[in-house]
């Protein structure tokens, strides 16, 4: 579990990096321009945010205080997923010993 978590983490932190790659290389609006022109680039956009609801479902369902779950939840849809996987880190073990219980 350790090992995983840890896993995630360095992908985060990867992703993260990418970003930042990609925000010093050029404008995220002049890119974002190009990606709605393409219609593959709309359906990526809606598999990513489909992605971002589903995960929002589960966080909402696991959470036990519903502010806490919005906290998790509001900045998913900005963060992306280096916010999910920050959750995951976060919430792993606690996920696996409720699902081992089932």
């Amino acid at each position: 579990m350790q090992s995983y978590r840890i896993v995630v983490a360095a992908l985060a932190f990867a992703f993260v990096a990418m970003v930042w790659w990609a925000y010093m290389d050029r404008s995220i609006w002049a890119s974002f321009a190009i990606i709605v022109d393409d219609p593959w680039g709309l359906v990526a956009l809606a598999d990513l945010y489909l992605g971002f609801i589903l995960l929002s479902s589960i966080i909402w369902m696991f959470e036990t205080s519903r502010l806490k779950a919005l906290l998790w939840i509001l900045p998913l849809f900005l963060l992306g997923n280096a916010w999910s996987a920050a959750w995951m880190v976060w919430r792993l073990p606690n996920l696996a010993a409720r699902l081992s219980t089932r």
